[in-house]
């Protein structure tokens, strides 16, 4: 389902798009109406969504003005507006459809297939590059691991790895240069990514690099890493630790 946000000074405008959108609930989801532009730029920065309906008239600034404003835009841009005069703007700034108000219930949804085309084909681009990068990483740097969260791809060279630490869902990757890298990966997840001969799960919430190791504490059950970490050895992996050791 297509996730949307509409920026219009106009609450009944907003009000209009919205039940308009509504009649095609089963494709799309309004999940945030601004009519304030600045509140708007700051929600699309921070959340991940499919369409923007865009007005262009606004007393603060202009539509287009907004999206000069916007450092990603990933999203495909619908421009709605009571004036004609503004459609090559829309086109040269990659809108993906251009509305007149008040909007037409068929022309909504001719524009919502375009949308629907539009992020298709996008997102298999998208995997098809982050392909394409992998697989030039694995060519480049046979050591480097890659992390693909969060919309993001992580390289990282094992070697530069001291321990990774677990907090549910997500994962903090501790380096030797003191860097903590947060991933939404879980720890069972990285774990599999790692060389089984160089890194060890010494504890359900541990995986350290047994390069890294610089004293065991037989007695307390613990590891001392390089930058002094402390990190615990459960007794159930004790007899496993040693043995890698």
């Amino acid at each position: 389902m297509l996730k949307a946000v509409i920026i219009d000074d106009e609450p009944k405008a907003i009000q209009s798009l919205t039940w308009e959108l509504n009649n095609f609930k089963n494709d799309i989801n309004v999940i945030a109406v601004f009519n304030d532009p600045e509140k708007g730029i700051s929600f699309l920065s921070e959340n991940n969504i499919d369409c923007l309906f865009l007005d262009v008239e606004m007393p603060t600034m202009d539509g287009f003005q907004l999206l000069e404003k916007l450092e990603n835009k990933n999203f495909a841009v619908v421009i709605t507006t009571a004036y004609n005069e503004y459609a090559i703007k829309a086109i040269k700034n990659e809108a993906i459809d251009y509305l007149l108000k008040p909007i037409d219930s068929d022309e909504l949804e001719q524009t919502l297939q375009r949308i629907i085309k539009h992020n298709t084909n996008n997102k298999s681009a998208i995997e098809e590059f982050e392909k394409t990068l992998i697989s030039f990483n694995e060519k480049l740097n046979q050591r480097k691991i890659t992390i693909n969260t969060d919309g993001k791809l992580i390289f990282i060279n094992p070697d530069d790895i001291l321990f990774v630490a677990s907090d549910g869902n997500y994962s903090t990757i501790h380096t030797s240069n003191d860097k903590k890298i947060v991933v939404t990966k879980k720890l069972k997840e990285i774990d599999a990514l790692l060389p089984s001969d160089v890194f060890f799960r010494t504890h359900n919430s541990y995986i350290i690099s047994l390069k890294k190791i610089k004293e065991f504490l037989k007695t307390d059950g613990y590891v001392i890493l390089e930058n002094n970490y402390k990190i615990p050895v459960s007794r159930q992996r004790k007899s496993n630790f040693l043995n890698k050791i």
